[in-house]
């Protein structure tokens, strides 16, 4: 685990933006199972609190770590009402609703809402691979259907389409389409659509974090952030503070967590296998298709995060 000379001090609580829709940092949180299978609630409470506690201003749930293809819509709502137990109002919640189906999307983004979500992650249809017109259809119907802002999930490496430039641009005139989580990893079209909307950025790919707060981005959608948030954190308030010097030497120093954690296999297969190495849960358990880490990958786990010095 970190060390205590790196838990957020009470400036850097204060420093938790209430301007911006989401914060600063956020992490794309695992869903808990128990080693049957079902979902573990008291995990869960267990987990939102732990990023809570390492500087965490919003959490997204239900996303593709939180293994959203695999848990079902009342399982959905049941850990929205559960994390928002556990971390009260002044924390965001960031429910995850996006699927292939805009009717589908439209009925989970209600039940968000209903749940106490504060917000809604929207990602790009996947497998059905719609064309641009399509994807404003389905953004804008999603986005007219609650009172929530929205943050469009742009990973053409899951969803199989981009959502592109012009499209994101004309998407930034909906008046809930306030944010984008970006793990497409275009710096140039980035730049481009904060030139050219109101846009709020989080970047989605733990490799580009540095880069994207240096072009704009006003915060991160980390999974790694699972057992680096503190650092994160850190990293964060270096670029708020023009210490780039301090950012890149944070960044440097997380290159194997992100490495080991990001490439080795799915991210939340070594991400569980991260939180119980830092006995954060008890059971690294997935839902099939995914499968829990191999001893092999445990063992590079837990060299690449003591490199990192996430734990001892």
């Amino acid at each position: 685990m970190s060390s205590p000379e790196s838990t957020p001090s009470s400036a850097h609580s204060a420093a938790r933006s209430t301007a911006l829709p989401f914060g600063r940092l956020t992490t794309a949180m695992i869903t808990p199972f128990r080693t049957d299978g079902s979902l573990d609630l008291d995990a869960a409470q267990l987990v939102a609190k732990h990023l809570v506690d390492g500087g965490n201003d919003a959490l997204v749930l239900n996303g593709t770590t939180g293994e959203a293809p695999t848990t079902s819509d009342q399982e959905k709502v049941q850990l929205i009402e559960a994390v928002r137990e556990a971390v009260g109002a002044g924390i965001k919640i960031v429910a995850g609703v996006g699927t292939n189906d805009t009717a589908h999307t439209i009925e989970g983004a209600k039940q968000a809402e209903a749940a106490g979500a504060d917000g809604l992650l929207v990602v790009t249809p996947y497998y059905n691979k719609p064309p641009q017109d399509g994807l404003r259809a389905h953004f804008t119907a999603v986005a007219d259907a609650t009172g929530l802002p929205n943050m469009l999930y742009d990973i053409p490496a899951r969803s199989g389409v981009e959502i592109k430039t012009e499209t994101l641009i004309a998407l930034a005139e909906h008046p809930r389409i306030v944010a984008v989580k970006d793990a497409k990893g275009d710096l140039a079209g980035t730049t481009k659509v904060l030139a050219n909307t109101d846009l709020f950025y989080y970047c989605g790919a733990d490799e580009l974090n540095l880069a994207s707060l240096a072009i704009g981005a006003v915060g991160i959608a980390s999974v790694v952030a699972h057992v680096a948030s503190r650092e994160y954190r850190q990293l964060i308030d270096a670029v708020v503070a023009g210490d780039l010097a301090t950012a890149q030497d944070i960044d440097r120093r997380l290159v194997p967590a992100v490495e080991t954690i990001m490439t080795r296999t799915q991210g939340a297969i070594m991400v569980k296998a991260a939180l119980k190495l830092a006995g954060v849960i008890e059971h690294a358990t997935l839902r099939l298709p995914l499968v829990e880490a191999t001893a092999e990958q445990v063992d590079w786990l837990t060299t690449d995060l003591k490199t990192a010095g996430l734990i001892v």
